[in-house]
């Protein structure tokens, strides 16, 4: 990735100086599979523009990555969590008990949750109703709850294929799985009056987002690709990817619409798309200074040369912040999260 080449800094300099003697000299990043591409993009131009070693990022997903950046501070530990949600107060609260006191938070984009099946297949039409009346564990028949035994989309919906239920979802680890719990399943439950019926059985409408377990509902532990290897051996199943990742893999795969909207860069920016999300990544303040680059390549990754509308990560998919200039001054300024 040539696209840019740019000379070292006095600031660089004296940051590398600075961290001669440490264990590690190369920055570490783990969390969100939704934002590894783009974490990754980053990367990679940035150990070919600065004098800096290439950071290391992984996926883990955005709880994995979050718990492993809370772990402590120290060579051992992640310099940046990628998450696809917002850090949790808990979290923050775990972090602080093991020394991360200082984090900072980096929002970078956005992206779209979309629902896509084999290109094949046949075309779908979806709304949150559907998606709740498929996969949750109890739906409402007839003023009541029941436990959800249908089994194809044309039982839930007389408009939809007769094509029998089978939804890959990112498992419970995935910042993923959080939005699409609240954006599509809770959203859902509301519009289809369920919420209140759990409410009144259960004390509280969390059960609107437990799945079923009888098989029609399949937790992905792994990433996007995983996600893609289960649809192609199964033609009859829905996944549940990041907008971007959808976007680089049209030649395989069929997207549905939502509410009656195609997911994509303009209706997300819009957000007349309903499932879209912020995407962040969140920094150890004490490792500034300290991992040579740390500083140089959060600022790297948020600014106009890479995040802005016209660089590569919103050519790779990622829906550019109208608010990325603010990100870049809170950036510059080291600021982090109020207790």
């Amino acid at each position: 990735m040539s696209f840019l080449k740019i000379s070292v800094s006095a600031l660089a300099i004296s940051t590398v100086a600075a961290s001669a003697a440490f264990a590690r000299d190369n920055i570490q990043a783990a969390g969100s599979s939704t934002v590894l591409p783009y974490a990754t993009i980053v990367a990679e131009a940035f150990g070919e523009n600065f004098d800096f070693a290439t950071p290391v990022v992984e996926s883990g997903g955005t709880g994995g990555g979050i718990k492993r950046f809370c772990e402590g501070t120290g060579p051992t530990t992640a310099d940046i969590a990628n998450a696809s949600r917002p850090i949790r107060d808990k979290e923050l609260a775990d972090c602080a008990a093991n020394g991360v006191t200082d984090v900072m938070e980096v929002r970078i984009g956005y992206d779209g949750i979309v629902f896509a099946s084999d290109i094949n297949g046949a075309e779908f039409a979806f709304t949150p109703s559907q998606w709740f009346n498929a996969l949750a564990a109890e739906v409402v028949v007839d003023g009541k709850l029941v436990p959800n035994t249908r089994k194809s989309w044309k039982e839930v919906d007389a408009s939809l294929p007769d094509q029998p239920i089978l939804a890959f979802v990112p498992g419970t680890k995935h910042g993923t799985r959080e939005v699409f719990e609240e954006k599509v399943l809770h959203a859902g439950c509301k519009a289809t009056g369920a919420e209140d019926l759990f409410k009144a059985a259960k004390g509280d409408a969390k059960a609107c987002t437990l799945l079923r377990t009888d098989g029609v509902s399949v937790d992905i532990d792994g990433d996007y690709t995983e996600t893609l290897a289960r649809v192609a051996a199964n033609k009859n199943g829905i996944g549940i990817f990041g907008l971007s990742f959808y976007e680089n893999n049209t030649d395989k795969l069929r997207v549905a619409t939502i509410d009656g909207v195609m997911p994509s860069t303009e209706t997300i920016a819009t957000g007349t798309y309903p499932v879209s999300r912020p995407l962040y990544f969140y920094v150890k303040k004490a490792h500034i200074g300290v991992i040579p680059g740390l500083q140089e390549f959060v600022e790297f990754f948020v600014s106009d040369d890479m995040a802005g509308p016209e660089g590569p990560l919103a050519q790779y998919g990622l829906v550019s912040d109208p608010e990325l200039a603010a990100t870049q001054a809170a950036v510059a300024a080291q600021d982090v999260l109020k207790k």
